[in-house]
């Protein structure tokens, strides 16, 4: 296991130094409030948060491979201790519990220790982008519910959503107005200076001001309340009792949690890895929780995890590297020792709104409304984990991500992209036949390319394509197996029936394109018949060569199939430009190229330029579509070119009239589409803008005489 020390401080840039130590300072002192919340959650005194702040951070950020991940208590982890404690029956806060957390936190490192030995942090690869998202979104909605109370001097809440709003509910009806005012106007303060100011420290500033209000103002006699004073001194370091707790219990309990500490920390470092575009080292990572959470054991503390808000803070005022994570360690240290009275002066609703403002940064909900526009079922999984983390806790909503992924991964993977190929005349290459109007198919043959590992999910699909695709005057169907990769027994199978029904009805079946893989994969799954009959071939031509179809192949409908000159197969490389680049957009695509073609005959006044716009190659067809567009904004070409309608009409119908001989010239077998389509585009024209299409069709009288 190769391990690299310090990686986010190799070659220091000097620059970031200013912007570490500030961001380190700011972490430190927003980490107070939070680690001392959750060390209580986990049945610990509350200053044993800040005993998880100091050593277990360093370490992390020495081991680390993430330049930006904070580690620290939170709240998952302490939430699963607490729960524990709950099951095995020790009260909170007492002598017991504070020396079996450590010996579960010591057990939590051994099993990160195990998972980084066994490269578990690979898994991580198999979870997508939607369950990432959902996944962070979810985790800070539901720690935003969590510190709502305390915006109204209440409590922080614990468990899930029903949890959380019947303590939102409950609170409501105890709040204290000015704790509630104190909130929101820092956080109002907050959120503003996010938007015009976001690199000025306003956190540092408003928690200045919180002690001075305390300091100054007696704010605890209007029911706000304050940081609990905690005691002086560093922790003290000590080999946990492992006789407070049965060996099966521990590792049991323990389990869960690092499961959970290795899922949410590895998604939380990859999403913002993915979002500022670096990568970490995710076996690595798993080796600095291990050595952070064994600190945390020989320092009596709970378990500790990466934290999502205090990262979203750090990334809010650029924090470079893990020396931001250090400094915030070492900091926290000389709180320890010499400014743990200034903790008792800091307002709680004021950090309260630090946590939220940072959180709300850190959600991802714009991901859910792009996932909305494109692709239901990845908007389907984001949700999914949102509410399940939401809902059923950290665990569960992985869980549920990652089931939903892999079933989305199925499907999409059962039905793979696939198509039908045919060949443009003239041209030996072979293309999809929706690809092109050209595209004509081979006479008596099928020629069928699958884009995917054939499998038991899809080999079905494959088999009805196929079947649906054979004709009377089928002889042959050849499979582009280039996007292939592998095959399972199941379709092994599946293809040696459809071979043997092929073959009784004296179709012939071809394998073709694929890697040399496959062929020892189809030996070993029975299929090597196929191969020793002569049915395995390296590429269609020579498929269509044994069957003794040579080039020009001869085309369905009798098509024209010799060979062109260079000129013509440059124009036929052009055909149906807007169709293949924008598909079902393309009428739109063009309507949208006009519209800057006109903004810039504003400027230049080059009507050349706007009868092609960027697309000077275009064929026939494209042409002419992008004539009936600018005859739809004839007027407005009027007002800026000084031209009048006739003359622009005049203008239009000779290129139109030029098309059309171009094509009658290059392209004679597709005249009548041509001519058909120009029928359709006449009969929009005249629906949309009749005095236009008067003008055209007086034009074309004129020229007709």
């Amino acid at each position: 296991m190769q391990m690299e020390l310090a990686k986010t401080l190799r070659n220091y840039d000097r620059k970031n130094l200013s912007k570490d130590i500030l961001t380190g300072l700011i972490i430190m002192a927003v980490s107070i409030p939070i680690s001392m919340g959750y060390a209580q959650i986990a049945g610990l005194p509350a200053v044993y948060g800040l005993y998880g702040s100091v050593f277990p951070i360093i370490l992390f950020g020495l081991f680390s491979t993430s330049p930006q991940f904070i580690f620290g208590v939170d709240a998952a982890p302490a939430a699963l201790v607490g729960a524990a404690l709950v099951d095995m029956g020790i009260q909170s806060g007492s002598k017991q519990a504070m020396a079996v957390v450590p010996v579960l936190t010591f057990f939590v490192a051994v099993w990160l220790f195990i998972f980084a030995f066994f490269k578990a942090g690979k898994l991580v690869n198999y979870i997508s982008a939607p369950v990432m998202g959902g996944f962070i979104t979810g985790i800070c909605t539901t720690i935003i519910l969590m510190q709502v109370p305390k915006l109204m001097g209440g409590t922080a809440g614990t468990g899930e959503l029903p949890e959380l709003a019947e303590h939102i509910w409950a609170t409501l009806g105890q709040i204290n107005l000015p704790s509630l005012i104190l909130g929101l106007v820092s956080l109002a303060i907050l959120l503003v200076m996010k938007k015009i100011m976001p690199k000025f420290p306003m956190v540092v500033v408003l928690m200045v001001a919180g002690v001075l209000l305390s300091y100054f103002v007696p704010i605890s006699n209007w029911g706000i309340r304050t940081l609990d004073a905690v005691e002086p001194g560093l922790p003290v370091w000590s080999i946990p009792d492992f006789s407070a707790i049965g060996l099966k219990e521990a590792v049991i309990y323990s389990l869960s949690i690092a499961v959970v500490i290795m899922a949410e920390t590895l998604l939380g470092e990859n999403s913002f890895a993915q979002k500022n575009g670096y990568r970490v080292n995710a076996n690595q990572e798993l080796v600095a929780f291990s050595m952070g959470n064994l600190a945390a054991a020989l320092t009596g503390c709970c378990p500790i995890n990466g934290s999502v808000s205090r990262t979203a803070i750090s990334e809010q005022y650029q924090g470079k590297t893990q020396l931001t994570g250090i400094v915030a360690g070492i900091s926290m240290i000389f709180v320890l020792l010499g400014a743990t009275g200034l903790i008792a002066y800091l307002p709680v609703p004021m950090l309260t709104a630090i946590v939220i403002s940072s959180l709300l940064g850190a959600t991802e909900f714009d991901l859910a409304v792009r996932l909305r526009k494109i692709s239901k079922k990845e908007c389907l999984i984001y949700w999914g984990a949102f509410w399940g983390v939401l809902m059923l806790g950290t665990i569960n909503g992985v869980l549920i991500g990652i089931i939903l992924s892999f079933a989305e991964m199925i499907i999409r993977t059962a039905k793979p992209a696939r198509c039908f190929l045919g060949v443009q005349p003239g041209h030996r290459h072979f293309e999809d036949l929706t690809e092109s109007l050209h595209n004509c198919e081979i006479e008596g043959v099928v020629i069928y390319r699958f884009s995917s590992s054939l499998f038991f999910a899809n080999i079905d699909i494959l088999q009805q394509d196929i079947e649906n695709a054979i004709g009377p005057d089928t002889k042959a169907v050849i499979l582009d197996a280039s996007g292939i990769g592998s095959i399972d027994v199941t379709a092994a199978d599946r293809l040696a029936i459809l071979y043997r029904s092929l073959k009784a009805r004296e179709i012939r079946f071809y394998i073709t394109e694929h890697i040399a893989e496959l062929n020892e994969q189809m030996r070993a799954l029975g299929l090597g018949f196929l191969i020793e009959e002569g049915r395995v071939r390296r590429t269609i031509h020579v498929a269509l060569k044994d069957m003794g179809i040579h080039y020009p192949y001869p085309l369905k409908g009798n098509v024209d199939n010799t060979e062109r000159s260079p000129f013509r197969k440059r124009v036929d490389n052009s055909v149906q430009e807007f169709v293949w680049a924008f598909g079902s957009d393309s009428e739109a695509e063009i309507e949208k190229q006009i519209r800057l073609q006109i903004e810039q005959l504003k400027e230049n006044g080059d009507m050349q330029e706007l009868l092609h716009g960027q697309w000077n190659h275009m064929d026939e067809l494209d042409a002419d579509a992008w004539i009936e567009h600018l005859e739809e904004h004839i007027k407005e070409i009027v007002k800026i070119s000084g031209q009048d309608e006739q003359e622009l009409t005049v203008r239009f119908e000779k290129h139109r009239k030029k098309l059309r001989e171009q094509m009658l010239k290059e392209h004679p077998e597709l005249v009548a589409m041509f001519e058909e389509r120009r029928r359709l585009l006449d009969e929009q024209l005249e629906k949309k803008w009749p005095d236009v299409y008067a003008l055209v069709l007086k034009q074309r009288e004129k020229d007709n005489r």
